[in-house]
């Protein structure tokens, strides 16, 4: 399917029956080479805006998957980026890549693979806030400190951001307030809207005061458009699959509306601004086709 790298159908109906961690941990291998991946543009899109906001220092892709957006954070922040996604599968491969880019820009072999990344806890976290987390023998997530390498005898650049890859839950993130930039791409589809709340809370807990949430939105296509009838049919049928088929595997987009989105950040105590990013155009009633929300932590949870 999409490519000849792509899966199959028959894969890709083996992971519309998993869960949604297991789904992502079989779909890993070839994920990049699905219509799934968040597209370049997109990508570009976001960095560029970023960059007249920033600068940053310590960022964390929510829900990383193989690490899109974690390429993106690299450009923008200087000490530190970190991936959490609860899909061991999809670390594997992001650290893979990632790990490989450094050898090839090394002339080094390829990097040798590491063990699973498990969420430290809230104790380790503080650890990487102080900067006195090291990379442990064991497997572990911490990340090392500038100039050090993630295994021993490989120095990385000084310009070079740490990087760690953190297998954990979005909805129960194991970090203190260490970040000054959160962003996220093509993940809330997999968040019931009632999870919105207890999802913006913790990122809003792990973030320091002014910090910032930042992801991109599309505007919903119209009905008289192709899209707009090929996601409803999507959605009908992973509802119907739910109904009749355990354990559920949550992806329903048409779900993520900006109006109920930005209420509820307001809700979690941050302070919303909505950015057009003018690469993607504007609809004809002048409105942008794609937007990147900015959410500051400026508070706490405000009442409902």
């Amino acid at each position: 399917m999409f490519t000849p790298q792509g899966p199959t159908l028959r894969e890709l109906a083996v992971q519309a029956l998993s869960s949604v961690e297991h789904g992502y941990d079989l779909l890993a291998p070839k994920f990049d080479h699905t219509p799934f991946r968040t597209p370049d543009s997109i990508l570009d899109a976001v960095a560029t805006a970023l960059d007249r906001i920033g600068p940053f220092d310590r960022g964390l892709d929510l829900c990383c998957g193989t690490g899109a957006g974690m390429e993106v954070l690299r450009e923008l922040c200087r000490e530190s980026v970190t991936g959490v996604d609860i899909s061991a599968g999809m670390l594997a491969v992001g650290r893979g890549r990632v790990d490989a880019a450094r050898a090839r820009e090394r002339g080094e072999a390829e990097a040798p693979e590491r063990g699973e990344a498990e969420a430290p806890g809230r104790g380790e976290a503080e650890a990487l806030e102080r900067g006195e987390a090291e990379a442990p023998e064991n497997g572990g997530v911490n990340a090392p400190e500038r100039g050090e390498a993630k295994t021993p005898g490989r120095a990385l650049p000084d310009t070079a951001p740490r990087v760690a890859w953190v297998r954990g839950d979005a909805r129960a993130l194991p970090f203190a307030p260490a970040f000054d930039l959160v962003v996220s791409f093509g993940a809330f589809g997999h968040f019931l809207p009632r999870e919105l709340p207890g999802l913006f809370a913790e990122v809003h807990s792990v973030l320091r005061p002014g910090g910032r949430f930042a992801f991109p939105i599309m505007a919903p296509p119209r009905p008289s458009s192709p899209a707009y009838w090929a996601l409803l049919a999507f959605d009908l049928v992973m509802r119907v699959r739910n109904a009749v088929w355990r354990p559920p595997f949550v992806m329903y987009y048409r779900a993520f509306r900006l109006d109920d989105v930005r209420r509820e950040l307001e809700r979690a105590g941050f302070e919303v601004e909505l950015h057009a990013l003018p690469e993607f155009g504007r609809r004809p009633d002048d409105s942008p086709r794609c937007r990147m929300v900015v959410a500051t932590r400026v508070s706490g949870p405000t009442s409902a």
